[in-house]
């Protein structure tokens, strides 16, 4: 229970789903924990602080550049430093290229791929002992998938600016790596349930078909990146885990 002791880690897109069970699971492996969301996070950093932990809650919009760099500044004002940093903030628009505007393509860019080049940016100055960059990618940046153009294109910029950024960093002892979840029970997913308009039942069980006959938990996708963040995986870098119980298999 202490695979992140004695770091700091920045969580972006912390407040629900996937980043909420991250920042949990960090909090518990004893790491001290900005979360980083445009939503409100202070109920979830009162209460990690309640149990023992150290977080705070930062408001912020990650594509935005001086929102970033405050960020990273609160990790190392509070905390000390900057060790972990997990990209995870995103949107999805269930679009084609003939029906998403310009506008709504530019926010998915901002969100899903802006933000990652802007907290890294500001963050790898910070890791000045080394440190693991964690981004949030998907199944859909390593394959097609429909109605979401803009989201396919944003997830597989992710995957390979990951590649990328490992290269130029890994003599500063920074690793960097992606996490590619398949379809996972969160806000999110409900979210495009209703974009698409499907009842809820069927685009579950269309989403619990894969090998392993469900949807992925939050927590799980948050185990996956702790392996990443954590000494555990030393030797990975520029890697694309997949964790989607089988579905690109």
């Amino acid at each position: 229970m202490n695979a992140l002791q004695g770091k700091v880690a920045i969580v972006t897109g912390g407040a629900s789903g996937i980043g909420r069970a991250t920042a949990e699971l960090f909090a518990a492996e004893a790491a001290a924990v900005v979360i980083a969301d445009l939503a409100d996070a202070s109920e979830l950093a009162a209460r990690i602080v309640a149990t023992g932990g150290r977080a705070v809650a930062v408001r912020a919009d990650v594509s935005d550049e001086a929102d970033c760099a405050r960020v990273v500044a609160t990790a190392v004002e509070r905390f000390g430093g900057l060790h972990v940093l997990f990209n995870n903030a995103g949107i999805i628009r269930r679009t084609t290229a003939l029906d998403i505007e310009p506008d709504e393509w530019d926010r998915v860019m901002a969100v899903n791929v802006k933000s990652v080049y802007l907290m890294c940016r500001h963050a790898i100055p910070a890791m000045t002992s080394g440190g693991s960059i964690v981004n949030t990618g998907s199944g859909w940046g390593l394959k097609g998938g429909g109605n979401a153009l803009s989201y396919c294109a944003s997830k597989a910029a992710v995957v390979n600016m990951t590649r990328a950024l490992a290269i130029d960093h890994a003599a500063a002892g920074i690793r960097v790596n992606s996490v590619n979840p398949g379809d996972t029970d969160t806000p999110m997913l409900r979210d495009e349930a209703r974009q698409l308009s499907a009842e809820w039942a069927s685009f579950a069980a269309e989403a619990a078909d894969r090998p392993m006959g469900r949807a992925g938990r939050p927590e799980e996708i948050a185990s996956a990146v702790l392996f990443l963040a954590s000494d555990a995986s030393s030797y990975v870098t520029g890697s694309a885990l997949v964790v989607d119980g089988g579905g690109l298999a």
